[in-house]
């Protein structure tokens, strides 16, 4: 029986209102030698398991897009697909855009630069098994509601709570049919399309390095994080391995 082959959406559209940079959205940035988007980009491309990946930006972004980084895209294979007015329209138009013999669809944030190739594994080989899997880690901290932001109203109860991560990844019938059927409630992932419709979906360790750029200050962190793959442990003058961060 042949490997199932996937498809990787890469969600670029967003408007990157929090990260306030009058000149660059957040996947575009620059972190180190090379935009976010190409940094999460890469780790997909060159895995034999993917067969096709697709970045989807929005039409505002189009022509900057193409002057900035439509080689880079062209290089590496990646379709381009303009995307919609919320999330799930910019996924449903990359999903459109899924080549017909491919069965599986991964879907990750554009703004998620640090990822590794075990976690895209444990996530892709679930999600064979069960049909729809995310990343995702527990919640530690306490977390505190304020309805002003100003004063605690109360400790909510973190047990049991998780928090989201991308990739996330569906059987492309299934995902077709959940935005069919809920894509017009608006949803902050694609795995709430999957609750709406009562299809479970499987949770998947990931790693609290796996973060999502929204502030510039998230960018120094996904530098610290990306520089420390090939460097020295101060303390010890140690070299710093993928599985000493990555395990």
């Amino acid at each position: 029986m042949a490997a199932e082959k996937f498809a990787v959406v890469l969600a670029a559209a967003g408007k990157s209102t929090r990260f306030a940079d009058p000149h660059y959205k957040k996947p575009f940035a620059k972190l180190g030698d090379r935009a976010v988007w190409l940094h999460a980009a890469k780790y997909f491309v060159d895995r034999p398991d993917v067969a096709q990946v697709i970045v989807v930006i929005s039409p505002d972004d189009q022509s900057y897009f193409s002057q900035m980084f439509g080689s880079n895209a062209a290089v590496m294979g990646i379709d381009v697909v303009l995307g919609g007015q919320r999330r799930q329209d910019s996924v449903a138009n990359g999903l459109a855009a899924v080549k017909p013999e491919i069965e599986m669809v991964a879907i990750h944030d554009a703004a998620r630069p640090c990822l590794h190739e075990k976690w895209i594994d444990r996530v892709f080989q679930q999600a064979t098994k069960s049909g729809a899997a995310i990343l995702s880690i527990p919640v530690h901290s306490t977390l505190k509601k304020s309805s002003d932001g100003t004063t605690i109203d109360q400790t909510v109860d973190r047990e049991s709570l998780y928090l989201a991560q991308t990739p996330q990844v569906f059987r492309k019938n299934l995902i077709e049919q959940a935005m069919a059927e809920h894509g017009q409630t608006d949803v902050t992932d694609e795995a709430q399309l999957f609750e709406l419709m009562g299809q479970p979906v499987s949770l998947v360790e990931g790693s609290t390095l796996n973060i999502k750029i929204t502030t510039k200050q998230d960018m120094k962190l996904a530098g610290a994080i990306m520089k420390s793959l090939g460097g020295i442990d101060a303390a010890g003058g140690k070299k710093v391995t993928l599985d000493d961060l990555f395990g």
